[in-house]
């Protein structure tokens, strides 16, 4: 995970847990669709574990679990495929983006809104708070819940997505046109855990122009306003007003990689405590798996039976 899934999602995760019943899930199947390394896998889902809960994600009062021990998940998000248009999915800004780049694109990467859909209507979610780049999934899952509702009568709730107001769109620093993302694997873009020397040299080296005038404006000068961003969300400030305090880029540099590293370091020390212990991690991952069981099985029995399928009891 990178500093825009923090800036942009867990760190509003984690102050949503205050004041209301939430559910994470560290979703496994859709890595599937791009043939991860087995291996790989099995140890990115127990880091990514490590990172939620380092960054307050408190698995006692919120489900925090692994999307394929839930099978539910499954089961709803092929419901889902039957309901959402093939026209829709074919729209999909990241579907464009991430087949570009790839020499094989499997039927999953195509359909996996259908799955998101599945994950956020299967605890009957009235909230999903989500970075901006994930703003149009969550309106595709707003339609099939509403289109199944039509045909079906009303089963699902539809949610509503909530966006920070800064630090929402972390751009990748080499190439600020293109947001952050852990699977370009650009030197543009920032661990979580990453080592706090490498987090100050890629600042550092930050795109920006060659006009050295600070303002934000994300459209003329991308990559000042991304840092002007980073800044602003890490210290919870607007970026016009980080703009403000400085004339020049090299020292808006060098406060943006201290107050990156000063935000992310109690986080790395604590995901290090708990990568130690990966039987600890899955203990919290199988009682998390429980709890969200009990929800998800409701939601796939009530659309079961108003879509017709004959009922069964669910384990």
């Amino acid at each position: 995970m990178h500093l825009g899934n923090y800036l942009g999602a867990v760190r509003n995760w984690v102050d949503l847990q205050e004041d209301h019943d939430c559910t994470y899930c560290v979703v496994d199947l859709h890595a599937l669709t791009t043939a991860p390394n087995p291996k790989h896998l099995r140890a990115n889902t127990l880091a990514t574990t490590a990172i939620l809960l380092a960054a307050g994600i408190n698995h006692n009062s919120s489900t925090l679990f692994v999307q394929s021990a839930v099978a539910e998940h499954a089961e709803l998000a092929w419901m889902m495929e039957c309901t959402v248009g093939f026209g829709e999915l074919r729209r999909m800004t990241q579907f464009k983006d991430k087949s570009d780049r790839s020499d094989f694109i499997s039927a999953g990467l195509f359909t996996y809104p259908a799955l998101q859909a599945a994950d956020i209507l299967l605890y009957d979610t009235d909230l999903v708070p989500v970075g901006d780049d994930q703003r149009q999934h969550v309106e595709l899952c707003r339609d099939i819940a509403e289109r199944f509702n039509h045909r079906y009568g009303e089963t699902l709730i539809v949610p509503t997505h909530v966006i920070p107001k800064a630090g929402a769109r972390v751009m990748d620093l080499q190439n600020p046109s293109d947001k952050m993302s852990k699977s370009l694997d650009s030197p543009g873009t920032i661990g979580i855990v990453e080592d706090p020397s490498s987090v100050a040299r890629k600042i550092k080296r930050a795109v920006t122009d060659s006009d050295n005038e600070v303002r934000y404006d994300p459209v003329v000068k991308p990559g000042v306003s991304n840092l002007l961003g980073i800044l602003a969300a890490a210290t919870h400030r607007t970026p016009e007003a980080v703009a403000s305090d400085y004339s020049i880029y090299g020292p808006l540099k060098l406060d943006t990689a201290d107050a990156v590293n000063e935000l992310l370091a109690p986080i790395r020390q604590q995901y290090q405590e708990l990568i130690a212990e990966p039987a600890h991690i899955e203990s919290l991952l199988a009682k998390g798996a429980e709890k969200a069981r009990v929800v998800a099985s409701a939601t796939l029995q009530r659309a079961r039976e108003r879509a017709g399928l004959l009922t069964r009891v669910l384990s």
